[in-house]
């Protein structure tokens, strides 16, 4: 089975790839989203960074009183940063309004570049005129050691201690980190760091993190003018791509989503059970003409295929029940009464001719009562569901000699004509019922036959036939298809007078149905009369038949009252 036919008719396989597929999208989503986010993120990281750092070279600039020094004093910036410091005025480069907005905010700008990897930084000087700009290409520790020196070189103009922690902690609201003044033992230095901070280098100290809660970080500790004591820049966090909040975040909106996409792979699915549901409750309030209408060729719609078939069965056996009960009635009455009536005969009358002849007529009652509960039995038995068939192959030839022979045997004054196949044509069947089909039609042939009856069988293209046709006066076209309907009654020709039940036919029907075949009437090509052909596939049985074609199509019943 292709995957197309998979997905249109198992349900399972529709939803376990949707669900493949729901997840599939959720993670491409998840990851886009993340993308997104972590640029931002990045951004924002990367200009809380510079923002600092390019306070700081903006405040140096603006100690120097000539135009002269401020030109030395960037040039010596630059040499320490490792990129050219920019002057340039702001109308000269193009800034979008988010990005006025944060200059506004004194934030710093950082256009970031990705082929070739580059990041172009703005700051906006005092005098809201120009901008102080680099290019960096990479971050290194030679630009760290340049803002340790920035930020010695701002707190030089401040003399007293508190002065200088005053400063600090007014650049801090510029910084994204901390910035204090402690005594160097504070600090937790090893013997190097220390011996390395003794001869006025800057000491960067990394602190990673082994837990889900924290990021990884570094110090930045510049030795001081001030004896024992030292300035501590940090811990400054490194960005951290997967953040603890940012993975939760991602897993509750992937499960959202994927709740989402569940909900509607199973919302049609639910909307067919509940159309289901509402047929069974209708049929448990006995309304049997539902029928639900389920749109696909899935289990479900399959499911509701049947349910209509057997709402369809029900309604059709409780019909057939309903005006069997009646037909039985009325069949049962005339007898019946018949017996009553000689019964009464019997104990009015003293002449032993006339009481042997009503006990006669009550034998014949009987037979008759016998004859038509055995009928009623086997309609029964084929109507309430499928039999039990014993099948086997069964030689055409000797059956229908058979059938012959007892024909035969009753002494009618009527031609029996048997024209079999050949001694190996076989077929398909259960005997016994396959022998009541052929009885039965003989019988009734029997009773409206003139003068010949011809019994025949054959075999053509994988289906088995047998026919009965006679030379009477035949069935009008427009009542063949009433003759299988149990009890009915075509005209005066076909009365109880001339014998049966009116059941015969019903139970043919019914053994051919079960045989997974149908029964057909028509006009005799060769006797003039009436022609019964049953047929059947010769091979086994493959499915289980659901209803009845023949009847369930034919609501209306004809019965003689």
């Amino acid at each position: 089975m292709s995957l197309v036919s998979s997905l249109k008719h198992s349900i399972f396989v529709r939803i376990y790839a949707g669900l493949l597929l729901v997840c599939l999208c959720v993670a491409l989503f998840a990851q886009l989203l993340m993308d997104t986010i972590n640029q931002e993120r990045m951004q924002s990281y990367r200009e809380s960074m510079a923002t600092g750092a390019f306070y700081l070279v903006s405040e140096g600039l603006g100690h120097q009183e000539t135009e002269t020094q401020r030109e030395y004093w960037l040039s010596d910036a630059s040499s320490l940063f490792g990129s050219t410091f920019r002057i340039v005025p702001t109308e000269k480069i193009d800034f979008s309004a988010s990005e006025l907005r944060r200059f506004e905010n004194g934030d710093t700008v950082v256009r970031y570049v990705t082929q070739p990897t580059y990041a172009d930084v703005y700051h906006r000087l005092p005098d809201s005129s120009k901008v102080l700009t680099v290019r960096v290409s990479q971050v290194s520790e030679q630009q760290v050691r340049a803002m340790a020196v920035f930020l010695l070189d701002d707190l030089s103009y401040f003399v007293t201690l508190p002065e200088k922690r005053a400063r600090l902690a007014e650049l801090e609201e510029k910084f994204s980190y901390p910035l204090s003044l402690n005594a160097i033992d504070t600090l937790d230095l090893d013997e190097d760091q220390l011996a390395r901070l003794r001869r006025d280098e800057v000491v960067i100290l990394l602190e990673d993190s082994n837990n889900s809660q924290g990021n990884s970080s570094i110090k930045i500790v510049i030795p001081s003018e001030i004896n024992d004591m030292a300035i501590l820049m940090g811990p400054v966090p490194l960005f951290n791509w997967f953040p603890l909040n940012l993975i939760i975040s991602m897993v509750l909106i992937s499960m959202f989503l994927i709740s989402l996409g569940v909900y509607a792979l199973i919302f049609p699915l639910e909307r067919k059970l509940q159309l289901i549901q509402v047929g069974v409750n209708e049929v448990s309030d006995g309304n049997l003409d539902i029928q639900v209408q389920v749109i696909g060729q899935d289990e479900i719609a399959r499911l509701s295929a049947t349910f209509n078939a057997m709402t369809a069965h029900i309604k059709r056996l409780i019909e057939s029940q309903r005006e069997l009960t009646r037909a039985v009635s009325h069949e049962l009455r005339t007898p019946v009464a018949r017996i009553r009536f000689a019964v009464d005969m019997l104990a009015d009358t003293e002449d032993e001719d006339s009481r042997f002849m009503q006990r006669d007529y009550i034998d014949e009652d009987i037979e008759s009562l016998n004859g038509l509960i055995d009928e009623i039995l086997t309609y029964a038995k084929l109507e309430e569901g499928s039999p039990k068939l014993d099948l086997e192959s069964v030689n055409l030839k000797e059956l229908i000699e058979q059938i012959v022979r007892e024909t035969n045997a009753l002494g009618k004054d009527i031609k029996i004509v048997g024209n079999p196949p050949n001694s190996k044509v076989t077929a398909v069947a259960d005997r016994r019922y396959l022998h009541r089909v052929i009885q039965n039609l003989a019988g009734n042939a029997l009773r409206y036959a003139e003068g010949t009856i011809v019994i025949s069988a054959w075999v053509k293209k994988g289906h088995a036939f047998v026919s009965v046709e006679d030379d009477g006066q035949g069935i009008p076209e427009e009542d063949r298809e009433k003759v299988f309907i149990p009890f009915a009654r075509l005209d005066d020709s076909r009365t109880r007078a001339s014998g049966g039940y009116g059941l015969g036919l019903s139970i043919v029907s019914r053994i051919a149905f079960w045989f997974n075949g149908s029964m057909s009437v028509d006009e005799s090509p060769k006797l003039g009369g009436a022609r019964f052909v049953m047929t059947w596939p010769i091979k086994p049985l493959t499915q289980t038949i659901a209803a009845d074609q023949i009847t369930q199509e034919k609501s209306e019943r004809s019965f003689e009252s």
